[in-house]
């Protein structure tokens, strides 16, 4: 998952990605996998009594997928917190993407298992919406999610009623080269958001962005020439932020970035 972490929801089930490979389209009576593989799906997984797999989402093409190299595996998967419709009712959801340039929404209560004929069985395919795919975890805060996509910009996508749209609503002006950026957002309570992300170049470059409108820069550590700069980049670096600094890994230590005094 590119560095991306395991996702586990309040109950603790968790959720992952995998790469290309295996999987059985010889279903059970439950709908799963006749001989428990599951390669390039996304997987729910029981912790206890002994970790096995408790539902999952395979894409209807998932063979010719694998086959072309073109897993959800690239990318990381994120926990929506609780949303809720226009009728009120509650829903308990899961975002995806990898190289196939779709996002994927799951309903982590039924995840929706296999379709051989397409992907109605998923609870949003938004078919496209990334158009260089996903090597990286999305954000999220505030009804927004955040993703960044290899040499393509910072993008945001909104949530109304329970469901994401499927074009964003701002984008960044710059573009991330490969493998794109994991962003990070930081914020005053509800309010103040700012989006981080890193430029995989020579130098690396640290970008700040308002979370409401990324097409407004509020920083970037190029702009002040040298001062700001801290080596090469390296992939799959997420900027973490904390009492009121940024961490940035890079070659050989950790770049930490705050108010000039």
């Amino acid at each position: 998952m590119s560095g991306g972490g395991l996702a586990a929801d309040s109950q603790g089930f968790i959720y992952l990605l995998a790469g290309n490979g295996t999987f059985d389209t010889t279903l059970d009576g439950q709908g799963f996998p006749v001989n428990g593989d599951y390669g390039n799906g996304m997987l729910k997984i029981s912790p206890s009594p002994q970790m096995t797999v408790a539902d999952y989402f395979e894409p209807y093409d998932t063979l010719s997928e694998s086959d072309s190299d073109l897993d959800l595996g690239s990318g990381g998967v994120l926990v929506l917190p609780d949303l809720q419709d226009s009728s009120g009712a509650v829903h308990h959801l899961l975002a995806a993407a990898g190289k196939n340039t779709h996002i994927y929404v799951a309903n982590r209560d039924s995840m929706g298992k296999f379709n051989p004929n397409d992907n109605s069985n998923a609870y949003q395919d938004l078919d496209g919406a990334l158009s260089g795919g996903s090597w990286s975890t999305p954000a999220y805060f505030n009804g927004t999610l955040y993703y960044g996509t290899p040499n393509g910009p910072l993008q945001a996508f909104p949530v109304t009623g329970a469901r994401l749209s499927a074009t964003p609503s701002s984008r960044t002006t710059a573009t991330f080269h490969y493998p794109g950026a994991t962003p990070t957002v930081s914020a005053n309570g509800t309010s103040q958001a700012i989006v981080w992300a890193v430029e995989n170049t020579n130098p690396a470059v640290l970008h700040a962005y308002d979370a409401t409108n990324l097409a407004i820069e509020l920083y970037n550590s190029n702009q002040a020439n040298t001062r700001d700069q801290f080596g090469p980049a390296f992939r799959f670096v997420a900027p973490v932020v904390a009492n009121g600094r940024v961490f940035v890994g890079a070659p050989g230590g950790v770049a930490e970035f705050g108010l000039l005094r």
